[in-house]
Formats: structure tokens, sequence, C-alpha cells
């Protein structure tokens, strides 16, 4: 495209709030990544270009995976955003080396993990880094336990599919609280954030790590054959060989979104379509990532490394996922459980608790 030019302009990690304040002083980018919290405000507001037409015209969805269709459409049937990932996975993972020489079983069980909380912390390791302070990991630790019950896991309480009084919600909170209490977080840990806790994983100092599946290439990349990911631990034997293929995480609308005051909607809606398509491109012949929303036909130039290789073999018998905090359609009932999450970590608030603040969140929402 000899006639475009891009001016590019960082895109902060703030949860979209730079975005939301571009939007409220009529100064959005043409072009910008949006997921399903800043398609959810930006169409209240009308700052994001429907695309509906452009996905014909493009043929977009002649280049989309099949399997990841969820990513092109949002729940009132339009498309706000050319997709480029599909559905992301939250990942347990651990270092090998330190489960074999401190004689510690890989977990299946909340109660297995709970003794590896233990031992760990006697011998002056952490048990399990996990970036608290950004809270969208407070929340994937808080689903990982909803989804070995209830596969949906906090996606049906975010599309008012099932009660926040349903034991499985509560029993979840409990059991958070109860492996908090046997020392499975470093103290402090809602104060650590994402380069923190990696660097504790990465140097050998936390034997788990709590991250999505793009942690791949950076742990492997640390610890070598050291790493792993495992299934998450269950109430027991049966519920973790049932469960086993329930991911927490998934997908949803997102991608390169249009601004709607853009001045060449044309064009601006056939570059964010091309630059999904090639970011999906990269992240599979580059990146080793088989986790995209498009079609990829060329060869990949980065063999996938032994966790992304064994994780690609599961794809297919995935079960369900549920979804990231971002991924949450109701603002409300998102951030209050992001807080609620994190106040679960503290070891001051109780399960009770944690339901009854939900509850609000949802009955204010109506």
């Amino acid at each position: 495209m000899p006639n475009v030019e891009l001016e590019l302009d960082i895109q902060a990690q703030d949860d979209g709030q730079k975005l939301k304040t571009y939007a409220a002083t009529g100064n959005l980018p043409d072009i910008f990544q949006a997921g399903q919290d800043l398609i959810s405000t930006f169409k209240k507001s009308g700052n994001i270009l429907v695309l509906d037409d452009y996905v014909k015209t493009l043929k977009f969805k002649d280049q989309m995976q099949p399997s990841a269709m969820n990513t092109l459409v949002s729940d009132d049937g339009h498309t706000y955003a050319f997709p480029y990932a599909g559905n992301e996975l939250v990942l347990l993972y651990y270092n090998k080396e330190l489960f074999q020489q401190n004689n510690v079983k890989v977990p299946t069980t909340y109660d297995e993990l709970a003794a590896a909380a233990k031992t760990f912390t006697a011998n002056g390791i952490t048990p399990l880094a996990l970036f608290a302070k950004e809270k969208w990991p407070d929340v994937a630790l808080y689903d990982m336990i909803v989804t070995r019950s209830e596969p949906a896991g906090i996606t049906k309480l975010d599309k008012g599919q099932a009660q926040v009084t349903d034991p499985v919600y509560k029993d979840a909170a409990q059991k958070v609280i109860d492996l908090v209490k046997a020392g499975l977080l470093p103290k402090g840990a809602t104060n650590l954030n994402a380069d923190q806790a990696a660097a504790l994983f990465h140097e050998g100092k936390a034997a788990m790590f709590i991250n999505g599946q793009w942690e791949i290439e950076a742990s492997t990349k640390a610890l070598g054959d050291k790493v792993d990911w495992m299934y998450y631990p269950a109430a027991d034997a049966a519920a973790y060989e049932k469960s086993k293929y329930a991911f927490s995480g998934g997908g949803g609308p997102g991608g390169y979104a249009v601004s709607a005051n853009t001045k060449d909607k044309d064009l601006a809606a056939k570059v964010a379509a091309f630059m999904s398509l090639k970011y999906a491109e990269y992240k599979y012949i580059q990146r080793g990532n088989p986790i995209v929303a498009t079609k990829v036909t060329k060869e990949i130039v980065k063999k996938f490394p032994p966790m992304m290789e064994k994780l690609s073999q599961d794809i297919p018998k995935i079960t369900s996922t549920s979804a990231f905090a971002w991924g949450l359609t109701a603002p409300k009932f998102k951030a209050t459980l992001e807080d609620q999450s994190q106040n679960l970590l503290t070891g001051g608030y109780s399960a009770d608790q944690f339901i009854k603040d939900l509850g609000k969140s949802i009955e204010t929402a109506k």
C-alpha cells in the first residue's frame, strides 16, 4: 500500500485508559487495538466503526479459522474489529527441576497443591508467582478453580446464565482462600507486577507461574527443558480427569478496530484488515504460535517449542474455554470481579463477602 503512511502511537498497557481518554477528547487514532471492554464502551459512545460491510467486501470471513469465529462477531451480531488472536488460554507453568529436587509431586488435586505450597515455602522457594497487581491473573486463578466444576466458568455469570449464589462460585472462592492460607503465594503478591513475577519464575526462585500461553516462548528461553505446563488441579482424581481439557481463558471479539470519525473509512478498514492478517501470520510463522484467528498458509519458520507442541496437540481435545477478565462484557461485573478476586488473596476477605459483593454488581447492572 504505497499510498498509506502509518503514524504510530504506542498503545499503553493500561486496560484501555489512554484510548478512552482519546475517545473522550475526540482524538482516537484511525486504527486501534480493541478488546470486548473497549468495543462495549465505544459502541455506546459511537466512537467505533461497524465493519460488517467490510467483512463482506474484503472477504475476511473466508480467511478466518472456523474455530475462531467467536472472535469476529459481537453479541449483537456485528463486527467491530478484525481479529488476529484465536482462543488464548491460561496455563499453569511449573519448574520440573524444582519439583524433582524438592521431591514434590506435580499436583492433580487441591490437597496436593496445598502440600506442594507448604514444602516449597519451607525450603525457601516461592510456590506460585502471580502478578496479582494486574488483577486479571487473580480472576484467572479463581476461574481455573470454577472451571473444574463449571466448564463455562465466569462467563455464565457475565452472560446472566447462572446465579452468583450457585455453590460452585462460593466454593471456588473458599478454595482460593484455603490455598492462600496454605502459603501458595508470596507475601505482597497483590503488589507484584508481571516483570517481577516472571523474574521469580525465570530465575528458579518460584516453582509455578500463571500466565497465558504467550508466556511459552519466554519461559522456554529462560528455563529450557526445565519448564512445562500442567493441567489444573481439581477436587479429586475423578474431577481432574473429567475437567482436564476445560481451560480457563478463551477469546472474544477483538483485534484492530477503526474510529467512527476517521476521514477515509474505506481505506482505514482495508488497512486494519491487512494488519490483522499480517499480525496473525507473523505470530504463526515467526513466533511459533498456532493460536491465531485467521488461516496461515506459509511455512512456519520457527519450530514450536515443546510446550507449544504439547498445547497444539491438545487444542483439538479442548472441551471448553471460559474467558479472560478483559473479555467480560458486563463492565460493573468485570470491575467488581477483578477487585474482589484480588481481595481473596489478602487473607482478610471471606467467601461470603465475595459472593455478596459480586451479587451487588450484577444487580446494579440490571
